[in-house]
């Protein structure tokens, strides 16, 4: 059940016209000013507006406005309607644009390459309503009136909502894939920061592996003797 009555100003001008409820309890029942409903009363506003009878709808019954005609402080309370609206149709295929505002479209198609260029085409023509030639020729500046667009918000411009943009660059940003994130620098591995030993020749090897004792003694002895020679 809704809070206000179906056609708020047609059932405001039925019970100023049909009963001798005070203007704050219409304006009460069908929630509007007032105000504006003493400019119905003076003919001022709703002109040309047919009066809708509250009670074939069951949304107000004959007795609820004879208690509120008794007391004026009584508040009418809303009944459930007996009309049933039909469920709305969800909106397959692109964005339908009113024609007033399709040449606005080149313009918002440039804001969100430029502001949101993780966007998909097939998101761009959500938002927008236009096909993927437009945005390929605004992407690549070949447009016929590329020289003369300006980005613009389709938010600010009423081709898109402001929900509808962010769900699209919510999803955008969830298919992005994470780019590596930097571990900082690391250690060299310990084969290029270790210094290798020479490796021995087998010509600076004699007797195989052993080292040979007499030929280092004698060498010692000749530096000997020359030593007590010089200081001779």
């Amino acid at each position: 059940m809704s809070n206000a009555p179906l056609m708020p100003k047609a059932t405001a001008v039925w019970l100023l016209d049909n009963t001798a409820l005070t203007f704050d309890q219409v304006a009460d029942f069908t929630k509007m000013h007032p105000l504006e409903v003493r400019a119905i009363a003076d003919g001022d506003a709703a002109q040309g507006i047919k009066g809708m009878d509250p009670i074939s709808t069951g949304q107000l019954s004959r007795d609820e406005i004879e208690r509120g005609e008794r007391d004026p402080n009584y508040r009418l309370r809303l009944g459930e309607t007996k009309v049933v609206l039909p469920a709305a149709a969800k909106r397959k295929g692109p964005r339908y644009t009113p024609v007033s505002r399709r040449h606005e479209r080149p313009s918002a198609i440039l804001w969100l390459v430029r502001n949101h260029p993780e966007l998909k085409d097939a998101q761009i023509m959500r938002l927008v309503g236009t096909t993927k030639t437009t945005i390929a020729s605004v992407r690549d500046r070949t447009h016929w009136n590329t020289s003369t667009l300006t980005p613009m918000d389709p938010v600010t411009l009423g081709l898109c909502s402001q929900i509808e943009l962010d769900f699209e660059v919510q999803r955008a940003a969830k298919e992005k894939p994470a780019a590596a994130t930097y571990g900082g620098a690391t250690l060299l591995p310990a084969s290029e920061t270790t210094r290798k030993e020479p490796e021995f020749e087998p010509a600076e090897r004699k007797g195989g592996d052993d080292l040979n004792v007499d030929a280092v003694f004698a060498k010692l002895k000749t530096i000997g003797g020359k030593k007590e020679e010089q200081e001779e």
